[in-house]
């Protein structure tokens, strides 16, 4: 009875529950770990809601750059821009509809040649009359002087008074007088048709068109529906660098003195020139006195009212090739923070205090030894409480 009972033995019992395998804690510590890493989510989920949330700080901003080694040696620098010394706006002398334009902007001209002309049928009608009248008065001049030998001859012989001989005197002059005005008259004619066509007034460049065919011209623009120059040109030969330079610093400035001139629209290529001329009169609102500055050599890319930056090297600057570039910071960038030189940085539109070791002052920009790298953006005028981490915005 035992071995079957052994074998009747419900087996069941053995069996494993895998639904209760599971230690009965281990989801009690993954709920803790969460309870954990939640106040750690809603910190930063909270720093990045303030940040955003905080309003940015309106700040103007400058490049950390380099300079040639004679932009470190320039006695001074100004700036200016490219003006044409020889500059015309081409107006008409006369009155009417624009019939024809010969150029467009950038077109070469010779002094005289034609740029435009005004409808001038009516005018070419009254000069045919004029020179109609001029063959008439001529015709008559010329029976007037055949009447007037005719009486010399008649009164020799006696057939003819003085006082006949007198009117066919009278008559000859009076027809010459005629024949004069109505020559005056073609030749008025002529000027009247002549101001119809619009000249180049010398050899120079158009810059730009200020009518086109179809439109009334006037030489004063009296009617708001008018124009009064066509084109405007200039002799780009004649192209100078003007530049106000301080009251101040004009003693530094002497006419014939060397100069270098950079472009701001090619900032590697450099230009050389000289002092030309110093305008005897100063700027009494800016406190600025006007110097010209001559390109020794000019090329195509130079253009009238480009911006440009003008040094004015020393006399003696035998040596300025040996110079090596210096970095440099607009002198608005540099403050002073617990007696040390600093500046702020614009990174990721935060700002980031900054020490550096200056150099010289070179006009409106410092020399930086140590501290920052080309290229980076430097904060303006940073206000006297800017800390670091600050959020800060670009305005012009």
């Amino acid at each position: 009875m035992t071995d079957n009972n052994a074998q009747n033995a419900d087996l069941s019992a053995l069996k494993i529950h895998r639904d209760h395998s599971k230690p009965p804690g281990r989801w009690k510590r993954w709920f803790h770990l969460l309870w954990l890493l939640i106040p750690v989510v809603l910190y930063f989920g909270y720093q990045i809601a303030v940040q955003k949330a905080t309003p940015s700080k309106k700040v103007r901003v400058g490049t950390v750059r380099m300079i040639t080694g004679t932009d470190a040696v320039a006695e001074l620098v100004a700036t200016g821009y490219v003006v044409a010394q020889v500059k015309a706006a081409v107006a008409s002398k006369a009155t009417g509809r624009l019939r024809l334009l010969n150029v467009e902007e950038g077109d070469g001209m010779l002094e005289n040649e034609i740029i435009a002309e005004l409808e001038n049928d009516d005018i070419r009608a009254a000069l045919d009359i004029a020179r109609a009248n001029l063959k008439l008065a001529e015709a008559d001049s010329t029976a007037a002087g055949l009447d007037f030998r005719r009486q010399e001859m008649l009164l020799k012989s006696g057939h003819t008074t003085e006082s006949v001989l007198e009117q066919a005197t009278a008559g000859y002059y009076r027809a010459l007088a005629y024949v004069e005005a109505m020559a005056a008259g073609v030749t008025a004619a002529e000027v009247d048709l002549d101001n119809t066509y619009i000249r180049a007034p010398f050899d120079g460049t158009v810059l730009t068109k200020h009518a086109d065919v179809g439109e009334m011209v006037t030489p004063f623009a009296s009617a708001s529906s008018s124009k009064g120059a066509v084109v405007t040109m200039a002799d780009m030969s004649s192209l100078e660098v003007e530049a106000d330079v301080s009251e101040s610093n004009i003693h530094k400035v002497q006419v014939g003195a060397p100069c270098e001139i950079i472009l701001d629209a090619y900032p590697r290529q450099v230009y050389t020139g000289a002092v030309k001329k110093i305008v005897p009169t100063a700027d009494r609102a800016r406190a600025t006195v006007m110097t010209k500055i001559a390109f020794d050599a000019i090329d195509d890319r130079v253009l009238p009212e480009m911006s440009a930056r003008v040094n004015f090297l020393p006399e003696t600057d035998a040596e300025q090739e040996e110079i090596e570039p210096v970095m440099i910071v607009d002198n608005d960038a540099i403050t002073q923070r617990n007696g040390r030189t600093v500046v702020f940085i614009l990174a990721n539109d935060l700002a980031q205090e900054t020490q550096v070791q200056t150099g010289r002052q070179l006009g409106d920009v410092t020399e930086v030894v140590s501290g920052l790298d080309v290229g980076q953006q430097v904060i303006l005028s940073p206000a006297g409480g800017l800390k670091s981490g600050e959020k800060m915005e670009i305005t012009n």
